[in-house]
C-alpha cells in the first residue's frame, strides 16, 4: 500500500455484490443483466484508483461469476454468505486485519472518489462515516447537496474496524431510505458519525439523466447505454 494516512492502519475500500441486482435504473432496450454488471464493472475500476486503499470485491454465492469477470488482478475477491450484507463485509475486513474500511453499493458508477476520501477523512475523527444516497428518480436535486434531510439510503458506509456494537444489520442497509436518520438516532455522540455530501445511484430510469458524459470513468456504463 502506499501513501497511508498516519495512524489509520490497513484501510480497504469494498464493493459488495450481494442481494439483487442493481437494474432498477435499467433503461428500456438494455438487458438487465448487462446492465447490473456494467455498474458493477465501473465501481470495481475506481476502487483500483485510489491510492493508500485497498481494493477488495466481496459477493455472495450468486455473484460470484460477475465477481471474478469484473476484477483487475490484484483486487481480493472475499466470498460472502449468501445473506451478507454491509456489516458481515465489515466483519470479513476486519478478519483480515483492517482498521479502516467502506463499502461501496453497486449501483454508483460515477461516484467520485473524493467523496470516498472525505469518508476516510471523517474517520479520523469519528467511528463510521457515509455518502448519502440521493433519493431515487431526482436527478434534479444538486449531487454535491446535503442528503440527510432527503432520505434515499446509502451510496458509501464506511468504518473503523471492529464495527462498533451499535452498528447493527438494519442500520448498515444500504437500501433504507432513512439510513442516515437511523445511524444519527444510534450513534451515542454526535462526533460518533460523519456524513458527507450526497451521491446518487442509480435506482431509476431518470437517474441516468444525471451522468456526466463530459466526466472521467464509468466506462462500462457508457459504453451499454451508448450501444441501446
Amino acid at each position: 500500500m502506499t501513501d497511508q494516512a498516519a495512524g489509520a492502519g490497513r484501510r480497504a475500500v469494498a464493493l459488495l455484490l450481494g442481494g439483487e441486482p442493481a437494474v432498477g435504473g435499467c433503461p428500456p432496450g438494455v438487458a438487465a443483466g448487462d446492465f447490473a454488471r456494467a455498474l458493477a464493472e465501473d465501481v470495481a475500476d475506481l476502487l483500483t484508483e485510489l491510492p493508500g486503499l485497498d481494493p477488495v470485491v466481496g459477493f455472495t454465492p450468486v455473484h460470484r461469476e460477475v465477481a471474478e469477470a469484473i476484477t483487475w488482478p490484484g483486487t481480493r475477491l472475499l466470498p460472502l454468505a449468501a445473506d451478507a450484507g454491509p456489516l458481515a463485509l465489515l466483519a470479513a475486513l476486519h478478519d483480515l486485519g483492517y482498521q479502516q474500511a467502506a463499502v461501496l453499493a453497486a449501483d454508483v458508477p460515477d461516484l467520485p472518489g473524493l467523496l470516498i476520501a472525505k469518508v476516510f477523512s471523517g474517520l479520523a475523527g469519528a467511528v463510521v462515516g457515509v455518502v448519502p444516497a440521493l433519493p431515487a428518480g431526482r436527478p434534479d436535486l444538486a449531487p454535491l447537496a446535503r442528503g440527510a434531510g432527503r432520505p434515499g439510503g446509502l451510496a458509501v458506509l464506511g468504518c473503523r474496524l471492529p464495527a462498533p456494537t451499535w452498528l447493527t444489520a438494519d442500520r448498515t442497509d444500504l437500501d433504507a431510505p432513512d439510513a442516515v436518520a437511523r445511524l444519527r438516532a444510534a450513534a451515542p455522540h454526535h462526533r460518533d458519525l460523519v456524513v458527507t455530501p450526497a451521491w446518487r445511484r442509480l435506482r431509476a430510469p431518470a437517474d441516468l439523466a444525471g451522468l456526466d458524459p463530459g466526466l472521467e470513468g464509468w466506462e462500462a456504463t457508457r459504453a451499454l447505454l451508448s450501444g441501446r
